[in-house]
């Protein structure tokens, strides 16, 4: 009988420089790092980066079991304790996606409600409504940047489904300060050492400006709406819903933790579907067949006519588009732990305390998985193929306890979005190939320019 001698060994990796480790790697690239890591190393690697003192050390679980282990059948011993996260919090608040233990239980039940599919679903015209504005300023021949498109789109639907009737205001803000934020967390959220966030650093002053901006035009939102004591868009904004939400002997939300629950839903209510339908548009410009597979059910289940929410299931090769774009471009390509006690993960010791890493941007590429796991192929999505594979193969909503809770909304949006943009354009690349890189979410470093070709009307 064999006997496993890797428990307890060293877990393997990348050595990197002898001052700094794989840091200037990671900086660089740090996507490309971890499928290199995973591709020489195996399915459990370490990763170092940093000087000497302050140098931080990466456990790296790459295989499904790994990540299913990591997320769902022992997550709580992986929590949301490590730096990245301490940074998302102080920046956008104690929401869903920064909260634990009861705080997020708390939250979770408050929430809950308002994410059932048949609330979700009732979002859907609001949806197809913000589509039809976004796309109506396109003409036949134009050449857009579908990134850029697709983030302005689901910024604002997301604002509308949020706050109702006060979405230029919000959509502004967001879109100027977001961003400076964003880069804010992820330069200090993976920097060895960082001053005081207090201290009058040009950096942390344009973060504080942006974020006193950011807060303010959600204060002032959430007190009108709590003063008016009325709903906005027909009653059925997510706000007044947030406003409303009660559980047994539980008062609600106050104001700051209202103001952070609409922090989270913009940041990944936004940012999470832009990539997804941007990176759909994307890889079907690049690929005619499947484009032309994409066209003809929508022809054949729409006719013309505005999609709604009763339509997800007779779209099902749209679906398969967009969860093939979501494997090949998830929008958060590594999510980060901290381990509470010393584990075993695919034979190695994962030890007390140490970060831990899993990524979708790796496992969804992992060869024994998926073949020839580059190419681009919606057919690997139908329920045979889905059948066959590791529950968590693909997961780019997470998974387990701290699973995304506004998935079946990303995925309702998205579709809704993508047939509508394809009744009425056909899409030829301009940009064959599309740079990335994570910051909080993934997005690109370049851009995503296709040329419309405007289709016949019924």
């Amino acid at each position: 009988m064999a006997v496993d001698t890797t428990i307890g060994t060293e877990v393997p990796g990348p050595a990197g420089t002898p001052l700094l480790g794989s840091l200037l790697d990671l900086r660089s690239d740090s996507l490309g790092t971890f499928l290199r890591a995973q591709q020489a190393h195996g399915d459990v690697v370490r990763i170092t980066a940093g000087p000497p003192g302050l140098r931080a050390q990466m456990y790296c679980v790459f295989s499904p079991e790994g990540a299913q282990q990591v997320l769902a059948s022992e997550s709580a011993n992986f929590r949301k304790d490590n730096v990245f996260y301490q940074e998302v919090r102080d920046s956008f608040g104690n929401g869903l996606l920064t909260s634990q233990d009861e705080d997020y239980l708390r939250q979770r039940r408050l929430v809950q409600p308002l994410f059932t599919r048949r609330r979700v679903d009732g979002y859907a015209g609001a949806v197809a409504a913000e589509t039809a504005a976004s796309i109506g300023g396109w003409h036949d021949g134009a050449v857009v940047d579908v990134s850029d498109e697709m983030m302005r789109l689901a910024l604002r639907a997301v604002a509308r489904i949020l706050f109702g009737t006060d979405v230029d205001e919000t959509v502004g803000v967001v879109d100027r300060c977001f961003p400076v934020i964003a880069e804010y967390v992820m330069r200090r959220g993976y920097s060895p050492a960082n001053f005081p966030r207090h201290w009058p650093t040009p950096g942390n002053r344009r973060a504080a400006a942006a974020m006193d901006e950011l807060y303010g035009v959600c204060d002032r939102i959430v007190a009108e709406r709590q003063a008016a004591g009325e709903a906005g868009e027909g009653g059925q904004d997510l706000l007044t819903l947030l406003a409303a939400a009660r559980s047994d002997g539980d008062a609600g939300f106050d104001a700051t933790e209202l103001r952070d629950q609409v922090l989270v839903f913009l940041l990944a209510g936004h940012e999470t579907t832009a990539t997804s339908l941007a990176f759909a548009l994307h890889l079907l410009a690049r690929h005619p067949e499947q484009q032309a597979r994409a066209h003809e059910e929508v022809d054949r289940v729409l006719g013309g006519r505005p999609p709604q929410a009763a339509d997800l299931d007779r779209l099902p090769y749209l679906t398969r588009v967009l969860k093939e774009a979501m494997r090949l471009y998830p929008a958060a390509p590594v999510i980060g732990r901290r381990a509470v006690a010393a584990t075993e993960i695919g034979g190695y010791t994962v030890p007390a305390g140490a970060d831990v890493i899993v990524s979708p941007w790796v496992t969804h590429r992992h060869p024994q998985h998926w073949p020839d796991p580059d190419r681009f192929d919606p057919d690997r999505f139908t329920p045979e193929q889905e059948a066959g594979r590791p529950r968590y193969a693909w997961f780019p909503f997470g998974g387990g306890p701290r699973a995304c809770i506004g998935q079946h909304f990303s995925m309702l949006e998205s579709v809704i979005a993508l047939a509508m943009i394809l009744d009425r354009y056909a899409f030829d690349a301009v940009d064959p190939e599309v740079p990335v890189t994570t910051g909080i979410t993934l997005r690109p470093t370049g851009p995503a320019r296709c040329r419309l070709r405007a289709r016949p009307r019924p």
